[in-house]
């Protein structure tokens, strides 16, 4: 079993490949990154054409490896892969955040959403459902730590804004470069936490196991 994991931050890597060493070892992984995607968005502050052209060329090219499934780790670029699901169905194509919030909608009411990448903020919160509440939060500065290397800072700035959604029945950490401050952030609030790479694995290994 191989699947085809399909990354813009290059921070993503590491989380989706200890969680799938936790919850599903025996399957193989392949990694495709093109980091210059998030940089692009940021930029251009919009999904454009050309970004769905080439999620789409980076998903063939997965395909053609003969990948049983491909996941995709970055929340923000939820219309070019929804382009990708339609393009090779019925090849199983995972959006990053789609497992997280079926389990949101399990636990459902408040939903604290945190991402470190603000495009996120706009793009994820109108794939929640109706019957959740979505209170979104910005880490500011956390991404900023990780991309020097001080992943103990982007943990402490995590938690830090996460402070402000201990109201909320379950914080969902939106991105996978977060996942390595879900205990930083249980600890801080005291509510249950949800990271992309834990339910992604869970969901595929459902769907492909």
């Amino acid at each position: 079993m191989r699947i085809a994991l399909i990354h813009a931050l290059r921070h993503s890597p590491p989380p989706i490949e200890a969680a799938f060493a936790r919850l599903w070892p025996e399957v193989t992984l392949m990694n495709l990154l093109d980091d210059s995607l998030s940089a692009d968005l940021s930029r251009d502050g919009r999904i454009t054409e050309a970004m769905t052209g080439r999620f789409l060329s980076l998903a063939s090219y997965a395909r053609a490896t003969g990948a049983d499934g491909i996941l995709f780790t970055c929340s923000a670029f939820g219309p070019c892969i929804e382009a990708v699901q339609r393009a090779l169905a019925p090849l199983p194509v995972l959006k990053p955040n789609e497992a997280m919030i079926e389990e949101a909608m399990a636990i459902g009411g408040r939903i604290g959403l945190l991402a470190s990448f603000e495009p996120t903020l706009q793009s994820m919160p109108p794939e929640f459902p109706g019957s959740l509440t979505v209170t979104p939060k910005l880490a500011e500065g956390a991404l900023a730590a990780l991309d020097r290397g001080d992943g103990a800072e982007h943990d402490r700035l995590a938690a830090l804004a996460a402070s402000d959604l201990a109201g909320c029945d379950a914080i969902a950490l939106a991105q996978f470069s977060l996942a390595r401050a879900a205990s930083a952030v249980a600890e801080m609030t005291g509510k249950p936490v949800l990271t992309t790479p834990d339910s992604a694995v869970r969901k595929l290994k459902r769907l492909l196991g």
